[in-house]
């Protein structure tokens, strides 16, 4: 099957899981970032050590579920206390007593702690995302939130190739990520920008509109170094995908790299502002 044909069947079934199970409700977000979390910190896991310390990577995945499920109690109709988050201590402690333990290649022990934080962390308090206060569910901001990422990814490619071959060739990074340039970073910017005002005047979003713009600029620039930084993390290592989960795409943290910087940062910028 042609190549465009592949990673187009398989964006559009991606696109369709993604929305379905952000507006199904609690359960489908629920299995959704768990099997994304789970998937996502295999792959980083893989990229870094191949096969070898398995167990103590389990461990690592198993505290980052742990996590998820503390904040979703806690976010939920029947709210947990905040100390039963102090239980999460002991455990990194065990984890790592358990490193000292078994300490050969010891440095690669930082890449299970750099999993935990770079991926495991920011997914494990996806749940205030998705709350409304007093155990309510709504996947509208998330799903917004991804809108405007993705809508930063289509307008960097689309001016990228546009204006970024002849017109404007200048590279971003070019030793990190050769075919970004920035025709397509300000391309992005530009289309990030009118995303984020059709999700405010559709109502999917409903804050000032000089919030709503600053926070689209931040998402997209931090999410285009979330990309930039999976891309770095790559080359270490000499790995050109993450995975090969979706056909024509990669891995899953090829496609939820810029999602891991902006979303926090979209989410704190509202809440630092009063408007959650």
């Amino acid at each position: 099957m042609n190549t465009t044909v592949v990673r187009s069947l398989s964006g559009i079934v991606f696109l369709a899981v993604m929305i379905g199970c952000l507006l199904g409700g609690t359960e489908s977000f629920t299995v959704l970032v768990l099997f994304i979390q789970g998937v996502m910190m295999q792959e980083f896991y893989r990229i870094t050590m191949a096969d070898r310390h398995k167990a103590v990577r389990v461990a690592a995945e198993l505290l980052a579920f742990f996590a998820f499920g503390l904040v979703s109690l806690y976010t939920g109709p029947k709210p947990l206390p905040v100390k039963y988050f102090s239980i999460l201590l002991p455990l990194l402690v065990g984890l790592l007593i358990w490193m000292v333990v078994d300490h050969k290649d010891f440095k690669e022990y930082a890449y299970v702690l750099a999993g935990l934080l770079y991926i495991g962390l920011p997914l494990a308090l996806s749940p205030f995302v998705v709350s409304t206060g007093e155990g309510g569910y709504s996947g509208l901001l998330m799903l917004a939130f991804f809108i405007i990422i993705w809508s930063s990814d289509v307008g960097a490619y689309c001016f990228g190739m546009l204006f970024g071959q002849k017109i404007w060739p200048a590279k971003m990074c070019p030793e990190i990520s050769p075919k970004k340039s920035w025709a397509g970073f300000f391309g992005g910017w530009l289309t990030v920008l009118a995303a984020a005002y059709i999700l405010l005047r559709t109502g999917m979003i409903s804050f000032p509109l000089v919030h709503v713009l600053v926070m689209a600029s931040l998402m997209h620039v931090t999410g285009v170094f979330g990309d930039l930084f999976e891309s770095l993390w790559k080359r270490q290592f000499g790995v050109k995908d993450s995975g090969h989960i979706m056909p024509g795409h990669g891995g899953l943290l090829d496609r939820f790299d810029s999602a891991l910087f902006a979303i926090p940062v979209g989410y704190v910028y509202l809440l630092l502002n009063g408007l959650l």
